[in-house]
């Protein structure tokens, strides 16, 4: 059971939990009320398909040699022996069956939408390391995590309360899904090198260790920039709320800039998972009290 925890890598799944929290609070502001029963099934089924990605990636990199010995990050349960592939791919596969049937709810209630989401969703918790176009070996790993854990969760989500699309979400959801990225920005810059080695072509691969420091700090610093648009869009508190996790964001960023690969890039990454949470918690606080 331990080996089965650690193989769902439970410091990632606040990208799960952060946007479906976010962006049913915003939704149910917006719309007056709150359907919570549609909250529990989206926050279900997205921590399913997280779940699901991470098994896939851990059995997947062990198939291609992407693990190796040089491993700086926490252990893969296939690679060191603990679970063998067939048994981490037939979890992934359970876990996507859990997230359908979380989402069958969904699509009884609102229609085609949630096809339009869910389809490429189950689809790309395999193609993230599988496939013919593996995201996460071409560089376009963090671009998913963007798209996915950002606008569609957080504008998914408050879709579910509204039944329509809006642009307080799409703000929300990047906010989010910024700061979603950072930290698989972060854990590949940490392995950059052995990525490097194994023909892992991930971002930080492709554009360096210079660029991929940039991205994390834009990752990490944007969102309280664009908190601007609230306070344009009259939305004071939700604005300024965030702004009591700035000091994790520089603290990392700093951090980051000024150290090399290594495993204290472990220490960043669970900073990075608290301080998605702190900054969700905080920008919820402000979309109740606006």
């Amino acid at each position: 059971m331990r080996s089965w925890l650690l193989a769902t890598r439970p410091k990632t799944l606040p990208a799960a939990v952060a946007p479906v929290a976010a962006g049913t609070v915003l939704g149910g502001k917006l719309q007056g009320a709150w359907r919570w029963d549609f909250a529990w099934w989206a926050l279900a089924s997205c921590l399913a398909l997280q779940i699901a990605t991470n098994l896939f990636n851990d059995a997947i990199d062990h198939a291609k040699g992407a693990d190796t010995e040089k491993r700086l990050g926490p252990r893969r349960v296939t690679a060191s022996g603990d679970l063998r592939a067939g048994q981490v791919l037939v979890g992934a596969f359970l876990f996507l069956l859990v997230a359908g049937l979380a989402a069958l709810p969904l699509w009884l209630a609102h229609g085609w939408p949630i096809l339009v989401i869910g389809i490429p969703s189950l689809l790309l918790c395999y193609a993230y390391t599988g496939g013919p176009f593996p995201l996460a070996y071409l560089g376009l790993g963090d671009l998913f995590v963007l798209i996915f854990f950002g606008w569609v969760a957080v504008v998914g989500s408050c879709f579910l309360q509204t039944g329509q699309a809006d642009v307080e979400a799409l703000l929300l959801g990047t906010q989010i899904g910024l700061l979603s990225t950072a930290l698989i920005a972060i854990n590949n810059l940490r392995d950059v090198e052995e990525d490097r080695g194994t023909g892992k072509r991930t971002l930080a691969v492709r554009l360096g260790v210079r660029w991929a420091k940039a991205e994390i700090v834009l990752c990490l610093l944007g969102p309280s920039f664009l908190g601007i648009l609230w306070w344009v869009w009259g939305w004071s508190l939700t604005a300024l709320w965030p702004l009591v996790a700035s000091p994790f964001a520089v603290w990392i960023a700093w951090q980051v800039l000024h150290a090399p690969p290594s495993r204290r890039y472990n220490q960043y990454l669970a900073l990075g998972g608290v301080h998605l949470l702190i900054f969700a918690g905080a920008i919820i606080a402000g979309l109740l009290q606006d």
